[in-house]
């Protein structure tokens, strides 16, 4: 008989984006090492993406459990829509320039008095739901993973009132010191409070995995206990069927949220330079980016002739689709955000750049988690963001290797494999 876990999770089919990708990756492969997955996860939840392809990885060994959620976003749109307020988009929500009074006081709010997030409700009803139902159906061993960090709370809600159950507590991003907090308008009072839950699940969990080297070492100074890796990855079966076909145009392309934590303007101004030094290049080049991008990253490329003329901007799109445009692209773009914590940014989709075997050009920390990816990897180059002349150098240079037709040599990237990952995963539990 299988082992049994629970993972409660806020984000889940038919939630797009990169914060399902983890765990409903790991949940594909848990049954063939013997683990019987049962995920808690909200009935009506609030996600800015919709991704019904993503259904297809469920196994019909899982057991989905789901409980309604109230959160305070629905309020925050009506009354945004009263005031006849244009929606937030995620990537225009993170701003670090000036603010209107509105979304000024909304922020505080935000930051202030929904600790650690908007997804507090849920904790207390879960709890109590949970609490029956781990006992009902002898569940030993279960997972939080966040963010939303709230979740995390849940688990030490349910440890509290069973000792015996063993917790394991997965951290995709950091917590106190996270760089979205900057732009939250934090009192030290919510500074604080966000700290001594953090200390909390730090020291109440059975173990604690993140997903980056960096991390690791934070969160193992922040909670003085050990603290394992278990980076993200990309399904091989995803893979197997990508057509690379030669493009008509040098296309370069970015996938995910563009902010002014994550902007890509170095990339474009070096990209002007070539265009004006090579008329080549400039008649070659197609750069698309496809997500959500804020108005003020839009506004600066339609305000610049050469790059209007050479940018595409395309919604968000099922991941099924997203997997065609990897034939379809000859460079990838990625942005690293330029926080204090950028040396540990190690994005769900990198890992999916790197199974495309398509060259990677990065932007970001050359000292750091990423980097040394690349670097054992051989699979791209990453350049910080005030070294103008490199980004030039590198862009000529895969430019040419487009137009003499050159070929890619692979890059061993099968210790990421989603379901090498898992059977870590398994590990991990198999220890508690």
């Amino acid at each position: 008989m299988a082992d049994k876990v629970l993972i409660i999770t806020y984000y889940w089919p038919p939630s797009g984006g990169s914060g399902v990708q983890r765990w409903l990756k790991f949940v594909k492969y848990l049954p063939k090492t013997g683990w019987k997955p049962f995920v808690y996860t909200p009935s009506n939840p609030s996600f800015a993406i919709a991704d019904n392809s993503l259904e297809k990885d469920v196994p019909i060994e899982a057991v989905i459990i789901t409980q309604p959620i109230w959160e305070p976003y629905d309020a925050f749109s009506k009354l945004n829509k009263l005031l006849g307020r244009k929606e937030v988009k995620p990537s225009d929500f993170v701003s670090t320039g000036k603010k209107s009074l509105f979304k000024s006081v909304s922020t505080w709010v935000r930051g202030n008095f929904f600790i650690p997030d908007a997804r507090v409700f849920w904790v207390n009803p879960s709890v109590k739901f949970l609490n029956n139902y781990i006992q009902q159906n002898n569940i030993e061993v279960i997972v939080t993973t966040g963010p939303p960090h709230s979740i995390h709370l849940i688990g030490l809600g349910l440890k509290k009132k069973n000792q015996n159950l063993k917790w394991l507590a997965d951290f995709r991003d950091p917590w106190s010191e996270w760089d979205l907090l900057d732009n939250l308008m934090l009192t030290n009072w919510a500074r604080k409070k966000h700290s001594k839950l953090e200390y909390q699940v730090l020291t109440k969990a059975d173990e604690v995995i993140t997903i980056a080297p960096y991390h690791v070492e934070r969160l193992e100074a922040l909670g003085k206990r050990k603290v394992k890796l278990l980076t993200n990855g990309f399904d091989a079966d995803d893979f197997r069927a990508i057509n690379h076909i030669k493009t008509s145009k040098f296309t370069i392309r970015h996938i995910g949220i563009v902010d002014e934590l994550r902007d890509p303007r170095p990339v474009m101004e070096a990209i002007i330079t070539c265009c004006q030094q090579n008329p080549d290049f400039a008649a070659d080049i197609l750069i698309e980016f496809i997500g959500n991008v804020n108005a003020g990253f839009k506004d600066y490329v339609s305000g610049d002739s050469i790059l209007n003329s050479i940018t595409r901007f395309v919604n968000q799109m099922p991941h099924s689709e997203l997997l065609k445009s990897y034939g379809q692209t000859d460079l990838q773009l990625l942005v690293l955000a330029h926080t204090v914590i950028a040396p540990g940014n190690l994005p769900g989709k990198f890992f999916e750049y790197l199974a495309s075997g398509n060259s990677i050009l990065a932007i970001g920390p050359t000292k750091g988690d990423a980097a040394e990816v690349l670097n054992q990897t051989k699979a791209g180059r990453i350049f910080e963001r005030e070294d103008k002349n490199g980004i030039q150098e590198a862009l000529l240079a895969y430019y040419t290797e487009w137009k003499e037709g050159m070929k890619k040599n692979p890059s061993d990237v099968s210790v990421f494999t989603r379901e090498n990952l898992t059977n870590q995963l398994a590990e991990i539990l198999r220890s508690l």
